[in-house]
């Protein structure tokens, strides 16, 4: 294993990430299938490369440096798979919530669609969109385990990893289903946090550290310490992309701010703001939130009835008290003296964000 111990900043792991992602896929280009039309391969190939912030990768490089792991290809390699585990969950998830934009560009299946339509073909667009996206998001979660199972640590270090990461694989699929379920439940705030620590959080910040730190042989108690960080942190996370899914700007984050009111996505801070609501509130609420024909107008008055009910500010105060949590954590965690600045300047990037 090459060892290099100087410090890295999180740009420079990015574009190392990045490499490694264009290396694996490139290794995957000869072996497509002949007669396979090519427009799956080429979209996910942009797709993956196209942008991210890399979260997933950099906790998961930083939990395998905190139990004493030294720098390499390999880790390299084994924090970027999760970055193609992320495409498959994206790709899944604007499928389910019917999202129309990523990252600034058209989504996965609205890309399918659109060609369908421009190509005059038969069928229904949408339809096409949608099977064609979620055989995209498939073959991103296949690639994932394939890339992690190639990475070039032992196969007695890649087993220890992959424990972690499977159940952070069953955790992703069960959350997306409670976050099915949530839609038609009692949409409480209990539940919508419920959804954000399966769905999102631990699989943002918790099991990426804990796959890092198993595959460099940390043991149990170890692996609770960076649960109690990670756990918090991935739900101030959470909380902020909520936020930034209403709030934020389009420009910035790539995604419309109107989507989420539109599908009536069952957030902590739409529970709050219903909790809190008086009558007319409530009726506005019930006519606006979930309205696939809401314009821009309605959506400005579902996020003035937000700020006027306190659910904004109450949702910056949960972001706050578990990004204090998380931090207390980290400050008793057995990570090495080199790792501890680094997680704590990437907590700081995950919350006080906005994109």
């Amino acid at each position: 294993m090459t060892v290099d111990v100087r410090p890295m900043d999180a740009a420079e792991l990015r574009a190392r990430f990045d490499a490694e992602l264009a290396a694996f896929l490139e290794r995957q280009d000869p072996d497509w299938p002949d007669g396979a039309p090519r427009g799956v391969f080429t979209t996910l190939h942009r797709f993956v490369l196209a942008g991210g912030k890399r979260l997933r990768p950099l906790f998961c490089y930083w939990g395998w440096r905190s139990a004493g792991g030294a720098d390499g290809a390999p880790i390299i390699a084994a924090s970027a798979a999760l970055e193609l585990f992320h495409a498959f969950a994206l790709i899944h998830d604007d499928i389910m919530d019917g999202s129309d934009r990523r990252r600034g560009e058209p989504s996965v299946h609205r890309l399918f669609a659109d060609l369908h339509t421009r190509s005059s073909w038969r069928g229904d667009p949408a339809s096409y969109g949608r099977n064609t996206a979620l055989l995209c998001g498939d073959l991103c979660a296949a690639w994932a385990d394939q890339m992690f199972h190639e990475c070039g640590l032992s196969a007695e270090q890649v087993h220890q990893g992959y424990g972690v990461f499977a159940i952070m694989r069953t955790e992703v699929i069960a959350g997306q289903y409670l976050d099915l379920v949530s839609g038609v439940g009692d949409g409480s705030v209990a539940s919508a946090l419920t959804v954000i620590r399966m769905k999102a959080a631990r699989y943002t910040v918790t099991r990426p550290l804990q796959i890092g730190a198993a595959l460099a042989g940390a043991d149990e108690e170890s692996l609770a310490a960076l649960a109690a960080f990670g756990d918090p942190l991935g739900d101030a996370f959470q909380l902020r992309d909520d936020v930034l899914g209403v709030f934020g700007d389009p420009a910035v984050t790539g995604k419309s701010i109107i989507d989420d009111l539109r599908e009536g996505k069952p957030t902590v801070m739409m529970a709050l703001a219903r909790g809190s609501a008086d009558r007319e509130q409530q009726r506005r609420l019930k006519e606006l939130f979930g309205n696939p024909d809401l314009d821009p107008e309605g959506a400005a008055e579902l996020r003035q009835i937000i700020i006027d009910t306190g659910a904004l500010d109450r949702i910056e105060q949960m972001i706050k008290v578990r990004t204090d949590a998380a931090m207390g954590a980290l400050a008793d965690a057995p990570v090495s003296a080199e790792a501890l600045p680094v997680l704590t300047a990437l907590a700081a990037e995950a919350v006080d964000r906005q994109l």
